[in-house]
């Protein structure tokens, strides 16, 4: 099976012109350096929650929407080999429409897919 990396970040909603484009090209990076595919979701049904949510995950503040994403790659050992490639592109080092300091990641190794 593939491996997964997901994340999920806060994006100021008026910046979402800015996040699609942003995203884009940094997909097309991605897919140049080994990625299988890459899907960016832009929240519009994310209820809040008392104990945990996805806007809480991401502290998401009254003028930003959450955004989830997933990155296939063909196994996780091609995602590790491409990642030390990913970080070291230029084309990535520019400011984002986003603060990184709240997105959250991880790798995940698929255990159902239809």
């Amino acid at each position: 099976m593939n491996y997964v990396d997901g994340y999920m970040l806060a994006v100021s909603t008026d910046k979402k012109e800015e996040y699609i484009e942003f995203a884009t090209m940094a997909a097309k990076i991605l897919k140049e350096h080994g990625a299988l595919s890459v899907v960016e979701n832009w929240g519009d049904d994310l209820p809040d929650g008392k104990l945990t949510s996805m806007p809480l995950a991401v502290k998401r503040e009254d003028n930003e929407t959450v955004v989830m994403a997933w990155i296939t790659w063909e196994s996780k050992e091609a995602r590790n080999a491409s990642w030390e490639k990913i970080m070291a592109d230029e084309r990535l080092h520019v400011p984002t429409p986003f603060d990184g300091k709240r997105m959250i990641f991880g790798g995940f190794t698929p255990i159902v897919s239809l």
